[in-house]
């Protein structure tokens, strides 16, 4: 399963963007999808996740700030990250596991994008 994300860049603080992450291959159905993030120095952290039903959960850090959807007909998981803050910059990187055709679970992640908030 291929994870392809896009949508990271560099934005002024208090400013939006979006990122995308979709899945293609080997796929029968997607479970959990989510995003994580890894800062310069620091350790990998979840950011937000969403389950096959909508369920979502988030980070302290980006409550109220970030939301996540997804598309199940397109295999995609979204980032809508407002407001964001130089505390917000890292690579971003999708998740997604589920079931391969052959039923097999399958756990993979994307290549990873950099988001910069800076003036």
């Amino acid at each position: 399963v291929q994870l392809l994300e896009s949508g990271g860049g560099l934005v002024q603080p208090g400013g939006s963007l979006r990122l995308s992450c979709a899945a293609s291959g080997n796929i029968f159905n997607i479970h959990g999808m989510g995003w994580y993030r890894q800062a310069p120095g620091k350790q990998r952290e979840l950011v937000a996740t969403i389950t096959s039903g909508g369920s979502t959960s988030y980070a302290d850090s980006v409550k109220g700030r970030f939301t996540i959807s997804r598309d199940n007909a397109k295999n995609s998981v979204y980032l809508q990250m407002n407001s964001l803050k130089p505390e917000d910059t890292a690579v971003y990187s999708c998740n997604v596991d589920g079931l391969s055709n052959q039923f097999r679970p399958f756990n993979s992640w994307g290549q990873g994008t950099q988001v910069t908030v800076s003036s």
